[in-house]
């Protein structure tokens, strides 16, 4: 750098010699503007090249880079070392690259081959097949005017025609790869961008989308691999199609896309998405369009399972006959069937009438085994004693010979003939007083029911339960009938029975008792009955014994329920525990859709209407707890019939099992009592019912549980008023008087007026008013009464217009209770 100036006395820019420029920026309104521009070069060291080094400097020595002499000949050594190592790299991979292409081109040539010698074989075979079929050509006469033609020599073949041309080789040339430049069209990176280059090649610059990339490398792949592009062959399934299916569903069970089906239903005019579900038509009808084959199936086809299956002749063996004892209540049915079994259990029950349906075994003298079901005889329990009938093979119908036929032996009888069950009447208690066994069948007469002794062909035993009198000629009776019905069935197959009786015990949970129809009941069997299904824990006969298994007409109780199932429920044994499972969700849906489909047809106007009903029907709210499935059912249906237009009863809720926190939590909302028959309150239920104020109430006879519930029920029955006409009396002369309005002068003339009474003003013999009278006046004291003859004044409650010759109507009210008897 110098200080020196130019030629045109402007200073000379600093900075090296022969590196700078000027550069002139023009910007607006024609200004200008010169800028000096210096260009630095940057100085290069040629790592070949020896640097100038002064005398006397050691070979150690740095150089001018800052880097010794020793390490710039190792970093030589260690370059080349990596460029031989670059270079064996790349020839290794030119030879693996050769060595695959001519082994692809030799698969591609041995196939190609292949397919060559494959036509060729076709092609003779088709050959040989035209030439047995094809019929001998026939000689045709020689045309004169044609011979000369045909006589004429056949031209050269070497001559005439064209050298054959040998078959072409088809070479297989390796695809060049254009040389990709940067920003080119061969770029294959997506950035995105057009640029100039590709606008005036005409290029729209869209980019090929990775998806695409891979599609296009698996052709090529498949291309140099020789496989066929052609479609795959569709595979055709069978698709179950239920009564209802969304869409993601059906297309799931096709093996279709989602997309595909949904285009198919827009097709088809329906709109939906693969949420929505579509019925078992339109489900059809895409199945078929995308040539699948169809299966319909129903939620009911879970049922299949249970099948009903016939036995062979040559696999029934005889099995003892189910005897169920039916009759009125208090006729002596459970001494009857103690005195056979000889046990007590009358002893047992409540107030000594029978509230449970039993069931027992027993040996005869002769080895013959019997089952009998003991039945309820009071009026509650109908159900039981239709469930009885249902299941039994012959029906002991008990009479008391000193009462006669009643009401639920008329019943009884009934059950039986519904049923088509034969029926044995055995006449009981022939060792009272009174005893007449021929009023007994003459009574029977009255309801088809005609005994032997009176030629007809119901078989009639005179018995005494106290005494036993007669029950070896009961059981006589009873094998005799057994042998005409010739009782058979299979005990090698899956068991099915009937629930007598199912309850909630605590520490066992949910037992059933089951009386078994068919087949053979074992342990660790997997069962479905009604909407409960388990699994066989325990079985236990009418002794209390534990049993492995249990045959037909054999009662045992059943433990390893999920639930309490209700009584009369069919049992069947199933092959596993997720079908059990499938079908009793299967009934609990059909129950729950029933329910829904009741309410579910209820207008507004119905509502209103009911609720209109209603406001003057007064509801006594209960809940019932019970022992046993039958009871429940029984207290229900009693309740049901308590109650007139004015008054019912509303079973909240009725279950099994004792009384919990649940049940007070729940008759406390709705204020309505709890109802224990046979059960009690667990210590927190009893802590909560007393915070509380709950009532519980605690029964062990229906009698006594039906009286209470009628007399709650009547105290909600409005009071019935009577009115009684004590006088008349005749108004003469109307006074006002200041300060105490009109005043009516009157003449009693019948019977007679008294203060605290009850008015009606009649004028022309029409009520035009009735309330109280404000006072009752003879001359100027208040009286309490005056009677007929006599004058008095009398002021009525709120209401002046009085006239004379009106007539005053006196009467008193008495309130009466009613009762719902």
């Amino acid at each position: 750098m110098s200080d020196e100036n130019n030629n045109d006395g402007k200073p000379k820019p600093l900075g090296l010699k022969g590196g700078s420029g000027v550069v002139r920026q023009s910007f607006s309104h024609g200004r200008s503007k010169s800028v000096v521009v210096e260009k630095k070069r940057k100085r290069v060291f040629v790592p070949g090249k020896p640097s100038a080094t002064p005398a006397g400097t050691r070979s150690g020595a740095k150089s001018a880079t800052g880097v010794s002499n020793s390490e710039m000949d190792r970093r030589r050594k260690a370059l080349a070392a990596a460029a031989g190592q670059e270079a064996e790299r790349k020839t290794r991979e030119e030879n693996e690259t050769r060595q695959r292409e001519e082994e692809r081109i030799a698969r591609r040539r041995e196939r190609e081959e292949k397919e060559r010698e494959e036509t060729e074989r076709e092609e003779r075979k088709r050959a040989r097949e035209e030439a047995a079929n094809a019929p001998a050509p026939a000689e045709k006469p020689v045309d004169p005017n044609t011979a000369p033609a045909a006589s004429a020599p056949a031209p050269d073949p070497d001559v005439t025609r064209p050298a054959a041309k040998a078959p072409a080789v088809k070479r297989v040339e390796k695809p060049r790869r254009e040389k990709q430049t940067k920003g080119g069209a061969g770029d294959r990176r997506s950035t995105g961008k057009l640029t100039i280059n590709q606008a005036l090649r005409g290029g729209d610059g869209h980019q090929k989308s990775m998806a695409a990339m891979k599609r296009k490398q698996e052709r090529q792949r498949r291309q140099m691999m020789g496989e066929s592009n052609a479609e795959r062959e569709k595979i055709i399934h069978d698709v179950q199609i239920p009564e209802a299916i969304t869409v993601a569903e059906l297309a799931n069970r096709m093996a279709e896309k989602v997309a595909t089906v949904v285009k198919a239903l827009m097709t088809n005019g329906i709109m939906a998405t693969q949420n929505q579900v579509i019925d078992a038509d339109t489900a059809e009808l895409i199945v078929e369009e995308f040539g699948h084959k169809v299966v319909r199936v129903s939620d009911a086809d879970v049922e299949d399972a249970i099948q009903a299956i016939e036995d062979d002749e040559k696999d029934l063996k005889p099995r003892a006959p189910v005897i169920t004892i039916m009759g009125h209540v208090d006729h002596g049915k459970t001494s009857v069937l103690d005195k056979l079994r000889k046990t007590n259990v009358v002893s047992g029950e409540a107030g000594g009438i029978t509230q449970h349906i039993g069931a027992y075994q027993i040996t005869t003298e002769d080895g013959t085994l019997l089952t009998f079901l003991d039945t309820p005889g009071h009026a509650a329990f109908t159900s039981m004693r239709a469930r009885g009938a249902q299941v039994t093979d012959i029906v002991v119908l008990v009479v008391a010979a000193n009462d006669g036929v009643m009401p639920q032996t008329i019943e009884a009888i009934a059950h039986a003939k519904a049923a088509d069950v034969p029926l044995i009447i055995a006449i009981n208690k022939m060792d009272v007083e009174g005893a007449d066994p021929t009023r007994v069948r003459t009574e029977l007469l009255q309801h088809e029911v005609i005994v032997e002794a009176m030629s007809g062909e119901v078989q009639d035993v005179e018995i005494s339960a106290m005494t036993g009198m007669g029950l070896d000629k009961l059981l006589e009776a009873i094998a005799l009938q057994s042998e005409l019905l010739e009782l058979k069935a299979n005990p090698n197959r899956p068991a099915q029975g009937a629930v007598i009786e199912a309850k909630l015990d605590t520490g066992r949970g949910p037992v059933a008792t089951v009386l078994v129809e068919a087949g053979t009941l074992r342990h660790k069997d997997i069962f479905v009955v009604g909407e409960q299904w388990g699994k066989v824990r325990a079985l236990i006969n009418d002794k209390g014994e534990h049993v492995k298994e249990a045959g037909p007409s054999v009662p045992v109780e059943v433990l390893g329920l999920n639930g309490t199932p209700e009584a009369g429920d069919v049992l069947n044994v199933v092959t596993s525990e997720a079908e059990a499972r499938e079908i009793a969700d299967y009934r609990i849906q059909v129950s729950k859709d029933k329910k829904a489909s009741v309410s579910a047809g209820t207008t507004l106007d119905q509502l209103l209407a009911k609720a209109k009903a209603d406001e003057t029907v007064s509801e006594l709210p209960i809940l019932i707890k019970a022992d046993v499935q039958g009871s429940t059912e029984a207290i229900v249906q009693a309740m049901e019939k308590v109650g007139n237009e004015e008054v019912r009863v509303r079973v909240l809720h009725a279950g099994v099992g004792a009384i919990t926190e649940s049940d007070v939590t729940l008759a406390e909302a709705s204020g309505a009592p709890i109802i224990g028959f046979n059960v009690r309150a667990n210590a927190p239920a009893r802590n909560s019912a007393n915070q509380k104020g709950v009532e519980i109430r605690y029964y062990s006879i229906i009698y006594n549980l039906m009286d209470d519930i009628k007399a709650a029920a009547s105290g909600l029955l409005s009071a019935e008023i009577k009115e009684t006409f004590i006088g008349y009396a005749t108004i003469k002369e109307v006074f006002k008087i200041t300060g105490s309005g009109k005043i009516a002068g009157c003449e009693v003339t019948e019977g007679v007026a008294r203060r605290e009474a009850g008015v009606r003003l009649l004028r022309d013999n029409v009520v035009i008013h009735e309330g109280k009278l404000k006072t009752l006046k003879r001359f100027k004291d208040e009286v309490k009464e005056v009677h007929a003859g006599q004058e008095c004044g009398m002021a009525f409650e709120n209401y002046e217009d009085i006239r004379e010759d009106d007539v005053i109507e006196i009467f008193t009210t008495e309130e009466i209770e009613r009762n719902l008897d």
